[in-house]
């Protein structure tokens, strides 16, 4: 057998679709490192994610699956797909050594069931249940102290919890950025005699980015921000204090963390180089769903946030590489790719037989991504329960139930604004959704409304085995939470 790819694919938490020193326009911003990444690489500016929000988008990414055929739509549905293999297990299936660290968040997870990393199929881990933290994790803290420090209840909105390390819990009291890439760089050395599959989910750059080591915010002039404690009275008061625009420095402590976050990256990249692993390792890096505007990222020319099903609560940064498969030099691929796509990407990649990546709502991006063929999805749909879109070509309808609980949520916690109604657009000539075509274009509303419509027929029909047409290839909703 071929000498098969080592995998590490990195997956951030809110990163902001113009948040890269390589293409934004706020010169604060700086990711040498993911701007090397992709001088180096592949990047893919149409990609997206199956969901604006983490828990359902991660189920997608670990399954190769669209969500939706188990029923997730919002944080109030969203689990972990326990009926299907995971990608950890299928890249068992071929022998590789597999190992988890960071962030887990597919739903209302427990300690010891099939939603942890260990449990599907990853044999070394360490991570934290952010299903059980109010769906993020402490950049400094995960300690028994810290949760009694903070109370019960901050205990759990500030997720200090204990790390796990398999299904024990681990105490840690530095920053979690750090230690993460550690633990992932250990791993990736110790698994000198197979190939390995490595997933790195950084809590970073989700909120509350003050979270930063003392020696940082004294380096960079930035104040302390305290964490909100169980007697410092109501937390929805406070939290409406620390997103946008109330925060002083919000967009420092964002930007700060996302320099530290592209500092652990670039020694991970140095690890592989001075190994002699990086010609014959693929790194893929892309974050959960677009950007959080209440946690000052930025997803510019985008419009929109995390939470929406605008652009920039959708489409995502996206970069691949991998000398050995000529998926290099640095270029920018055309073409609409999903999340979905890493599945059968990655696993035929590793060698794995068709049947093993058939039954994927994703395609293999190889020959895109190598140059030899162009394609994409003519089709990507996206259904929230309050909204629902579907992007058609460079045709994009949006339909957002404007007074529902969700999109009232939406405004309300997050001061992020989901839109109302029905929207048409086309990317091409407007990728930021500025000019409305729904009344100059109402044949083309009423076509994609029933393509959405049989799109969500297909996978809510057999969840077990339908192909959705949304998620095929062209030729070669309720209470937000901070989660």
């Amino acid at each position: 057998m071929r000498n098969r790819p080592n995998v590490l694919l990195i997956l951030s938490d809110d990163h902001g679709y113009g948040d890269r020193s390589r293409s934004s326009r706020d010169p604060a911003v700086r990711t040498p490192n993911l701007d090397r990444l992709a001088e180096s690489g592949v990047t893919c500016p149409e990609a997206y994610v199956t969901a604006p929000i983490c828990s359902p988008s991660r189920s997608a990414i670990i399954s190769g699956r669209h969500q939706r055929r188990w029923g997730s739509r919002w944080f109030d549905t969203s689990r972990f797909p326990d009926h299907l293999p995971s990608l950890a297990e299928r890249f068992g299936e071929l022998d590789y050594a597999t190992g988890y660290f960071g962030k887990v968040h597919y739903g209302p997870e427990q300690v010891g069931d099939r939603a942890c990393p260990p449990h599907h199929g990853f044999r070394t881990t360490y991570y934290g249940l952010a299903g059980q933290q109010q769906g993020r994790l402490n950049y400094l803290r995960h300690s028994r102290s810290a949760v009694e420090e903070y109370g019960p209840e901050a205990g759990w909105r500030m997720a200090a919890q204990p790390m796990l390390e398999g299904d024990d819990p681990v105490e840690l009291e530095r920053f979690l950025t750090d230690e993460l890439a550690e633990r992932a760089g250990g791993f990736i050395a110790g698994s000198s005699d197979q190939p390995f599959f490595c997933m790195l989910a950084f809590n970073a750059v989700h909120n509350f980015c003050w979270q930063l080591p003392a020696e940082e915010l004294q380096r960079r002039g930035l104040p302390v921000h305290a964490d909100w404690r169980d007697q410092d009275g109501s937390y929805a008061e406070w939290y409406d204090g620390v997103i946008s625009p109330n925060l002083d420095h919000g967009r420092d402590y964002y930007l700060a963390q996302l320099e530290l976050m592209d500092a652990a990256i670039g020694r991970l990249l140095d690890q592989l180089q001075s190994s002699g692993l990086a010609e014959n390792t693929i790194i893929v890096y892309l974050t959960d769903n677009g950007g959080s505007t209440c946690n000052y990222g930025d997803n510019g020319p985008l419009a929109g946030t995390k939470y929406t099903l605008w652009e920039g609560g959708i489409r995502v940064p996206f970069i691949v590489r991998w000398p050995a498969g000529g998926w290099s030099g640095g270029v920018d691929r055309a073409g609409v790719v999903s999340s979905l796509d890493l599945f059968p990407t990655l696993l035929t990649a590793a060698g794995a037989e068709p049947q093993v990546t058939g039954a994927s709502d994703g395609i293999d991006l190889g020959p895109l991504l190598a140059g030899t063929s162009t394609g994409g999805h003519d089709q990507l749909c996206w259904d929230c329960g309050f909204q629902w879109a579907i992007r058609d070509g460079d045709l994009k309808l949006r339909m957002v139930d404007g007074e529902s609980a969700g999109a009232l949520g939406i405004r309300r916690t997050e001061h992020a604004e989901p839109g109302t109604g029905v929207m048409l657009v086309d990317l091409a000539n407007d990728p930021g959704e500025t000019h409305d075509l729904a009344e100059e274009l109402p044949g083309e509303v009423a076509r994609l409304t029933d393509a959405f419509q049989d799109w969500l027929a297909s996978v809510t029909s057999d969840a077990s085995t339908s192909a959705s047409p949304c998620g095929r290839p062209s030729a070669p909703a309720t209470r937000p939470s901070p989660g």
